[in-house]
């Protein structure tokens, strides 16, 4: 009898580089982010997000990286108004991708970009 092969189940953690842990912070906490472990003066910080975690570094990392973090949301539009509310600016209003996701991009105080999105139906 042969071992079944592993099967992904979720996202646990997405780690992050922050050259300013007091904006970033600031930043995660405006947009409803609830802090695990850390804060503005910690080297490292966590955020819960559902069941995973969203994680700051302080530093930067040896070369220019870039990606981005998918978080889906109950409601697109709900978080995009709390984003605009607090004063921050995401790249676009939200829409409806070709590949079946709502969604809007915004940018943290590193450049690390966040994609919230929400499946469509039907």
């Amino acid at each position: 009898m042969s071992e079944m092969e592993p099967e992904f189940e979720a996202i646990s953690a997405v780690t992050v580089f922050t050259a300013d842990m007091a904006a970033a912070v600031a930043f995660y906490r405006k947009l409803g982010f609830e802090m695990h472990y850390g804060g503005a003066d910690a080297t490292f910080t966590s955020f819960h997000v559902g069941s995973g975690y969203l994680n700051l570094m302080a530093g930067r990392p040896p070369e220019a990286l870039w990606g981005r973090t998918i978080i889906h949301v109950s409601d697109v539009d709900a978080m995009y108004r709390r984003a605009v509310h607090a004063g921050l600016q995401p790249e676009a209003e939200p829409a409806d991708a070709f590949w079946g996701e709502r969604y809007f991009h915004i940018q943290d105080p590193d450049g690390n970009e966040l994609s919230f999105a929400r499946p469509l139906t039907g």
